[in-house]
């Protein structure tokens, strides 16, 4: 079979061309974009284009968003690195001077508490109501303590933030008492003898009850106990016309009563309790000092060793502290503010060296 060439003059061929963009143009040409067919008509022409929506989903989807894109050259990261480590390290050191600055006295007493007769069986001792609790601890000053000076009471091994314990309780009760009996939530001590517990639930069955007398020489230090709880909380949790109301009257006796008679708002105590910690070892506020202690005070403590952590290896102490511009005696952020800026310099002067080996040029 013979094939036939066939040669066109540049005109024709250009007239060609032109005729097959007319016939491409004429097209309904259509872009689907997610299922859905877009179409722009310009005159007799139809063009298809993309809606300003699906652009820009187009663009995240793509990730040809505007962005900042920094050119992270050699300078750059040493120069970060060298000022995160300036600016880390002396923050570090000045709250690591802030906390040192904060007297602070720490007193295990749970242990020492205890005769010695009951020490190989605690939980005989702690449960047996006719043995005294008594017992006296002495705490000597070490520094110039400046009031206000804080009296914490810390335990340890104890699970405040149990899922069963933390929802043991009832807050709409809390705030308009027996008003609310749907306390469900509160058990197993949502009520006794068929009649509701206000403030219902193991939270408050569990209220600390430990009790400290401090004495100065032949001088009792007045404690203050007002204002050891958030003041959100006293306002607007806790009901001020809501008494407690058959409360640890059960044969399973919990921790500390309370006075039946002053309304929940201006029981501290329990607001304190209330507040759940996060970690198995915590403190919580039992009152303040208002006034100096010196250097060399002797302060003896009257401790009634009322509260059970012997039944699960709990720990009890006692705790005398001042506190600084940046609150009580912590460590943490000093020692992580050092440690981040410390480490920042070291990676700046390795860059640095590695840098000088081996130049890169932008």
């Amino acid at each position: 079979m013979r094939q036939i060439g066939v040669c066109l003059s540049p005109k024709v061929s250009l007239w060609f061309e032109n005729l097959s963009s007319s016939l491409l143009l004429g097209l309904n040409l259509m872009e689907v974009d997610g299922g859905r067919i877009l179409k722009v008509s310009s005159g007799a022409q139809s063009i298809p284009r993309h809606s300003r929506k699906h652009k820009a989903f187009y663009q995240f989807t793509q990730q040809s968003l505007p962005a900042c894109k920094p050119v992270l050259t050699p300078a750059w990261v040493i120069t970060t690195f060298l000022l995160m480590g300036v600016i880390f390290i002396p923050i570090g050191l000045i709250t690591l001077h802030a906390s040192e600055n904060v007297v602070e006295i720490v007193d295990r007493y749970d242990t020492e508490c205890v005769p010695e007769a009951f020490r190989s069986n605690k939980v005989a001792y702690i449960k047996d109501n006719s043995i005294p609790k008594n017992c006296s601890r002495y705490l000597k000053v070490y520094k110039h303590m400046k009031a206000p000076i804080n009296i914490y009471y810390q335990l340890d091994n104890y699970f405040q933030n149990h899922r069963r314990y933390v929802k043991s309780k009832n807050d709409r009760q809390l705030l308009h008492g027996l008003g609310y009996n749907d306390t469900g939530s509160c058990k197993p001590e949502e009520s006794n003898n068929g009649l509701p517990i206000v403030p219902c639930g193991l939270i408050a069955w569990s209220l600390f009850n430990d009790t400290y007398t401090l004495i100065r020489g032949r001088s009792e230090l007045k404690v203050n106990r007002k204002n050891i709880a958030w003041k959100s909380d006293r306002d607007h949790k806790f009901g001020k016309s809501v008494y407690p109301f058959n409360f640890q009257n059960g044969t399973l006796m919990g921790g500390g009563k309370l006075h039946p008679r002053i309304p929940l708002s201006d029981q501290e105590d329990l607001i304190v309790w209330m507040r759940t910690a996060a970690l198995p070892s915590f403190r919580k506020l039992y009152g303040r000092i208002e006034e100096d202690l010196n250097a060399d005070d002797v302060v003896v403590v009257n401790v009634t060793n009322n509260y059970n952590t012997y039944s699960f290896g709990g720990k009890k102490k006692l705790i005398l502290s001042t506190t600084g511009w940046l609150g009580g005696k912590n460590n943490f952020l000093g020692l992580a503010c050092t440690s981040v800026g410390s480490s920042s310099i070291f990676i700046s002067i390795v860059f640095l060296l590695l840098h000088m080996k081996n130049p890169r040029i932008l």
